[in-house]
């Protein structure tokens, strides 16, 4: 008796589920930097931004001080952003400047610019761990974070105020690093970061940085409204308030030349 043709089908369809299933698993390692590799695509395509931030620096007895940023930034092929911050306030810091040149594997470039000395500063690589301008962020944190800059693990799925998240791990592959790991999470819906946890080089916990009240721009780009540096060493903390963010304003590579700090305005 001959059988139909869609028998055919149907059999050896139900053979293939049947049969042994010889699916490789991802190692934690390989879903670390899967998620970090999506969570960096998603953040590319925006070319360049200007934006103000508050800085508020406050100490162990809550005394506080304020400082305010004018930040630009660029987006460039093949390698690490372009960032430029200059200082406004207070008067002691005026006209302060800071020039970082991101690279993906190479350590990243950075100078400053320090009006009381009338000179352009060059941040040694080993000094990159220090603290950026008396604030709870270093050198190292003010750079695009890119994904070669690390290796990574996963570690787990958590709820994190409310939103369903991976927690990663990421270590620096930089030896000058002043962190011996950082665990980060970012939310599953739109790969944002929402904490990092930094570890010293003694693995033990140094800062936690959160990031706070996400608003969407140019449809799909995320930034926070603000970022919270908490030491908790020391009881220092640095608040981050981020105002009026623009993008694609035509900034381009000359805006952002180490000859232009000492004008910059």
């Amino acid at each position: 008796m001959r059988m139909p043709n869609n028998f055919f089908v149907v059999s050896v369809l139900l053979m293939s589920f049947l049969a042994p299933q010889h699916v490789s698993a991802q190692t934690a390692e390989q879903r670390g930097l899967e998620i970090a590799q999506e969570a960096d695509k998603r953040g590319n395509g925006f070319n360049d931004f200007r934006a103000e931030m508050e800085m508020i620096l406050k100490n162990r007895q809550g005394d506080e001080s304020r400082r305010f940023i004018r930040v630009m930034g660029l987006e460039v092929d093949g390698d690490g952003d372009k960032g430029l911050s200059i200082f406004d306030e207070p008067a002691d810091v005026r006209g302060t400047a800071m020039l970082t040149y991101s690279h993906k594997v190479d350590t990243d470039d950075q100078w400053l610019y320090l009006p009381a000395l009338k000179r352009v500063k060059r941040i040694a690589s080993r000094n990159k761990s220090g603290p950026y301008m008396g604030s709870e962020f270093a050198y190292e944190d003010l750079g695009s974070q890119e994904v070669e800059k690390y290796t990574y693990k996963y570690l787990r799925d958590e709820v994190f105020q409310g939103m369903d998240s991976f927690v990663i791990e990421r270590d620096p592959v930089d030896k000058y690093s002043g962190y011996t790991r950082q665990v980060t999470w970012i939310d599953k819906a739109e790969y944002r970061p929402l904490k990092t946890d930094f570890y010293d080089r003694k693995n033990t916990l140094l800062k936690t940085l959160t990031f706070i009240g996400y608003k969407k721009y140019l449809e799909n780009h995320w930034r926070p409204s603000e970022m919270f540096m908490e030491n908790h060493q020391t009881g220092k903390t640095t608040r981050i308030i981020w105002k009026n963010y623009r993008f694609r304003t035509g900034l381009k590579d000359n805006d952002f030349q180490v000859n232009d700090l000492k004008r910059a305005r």
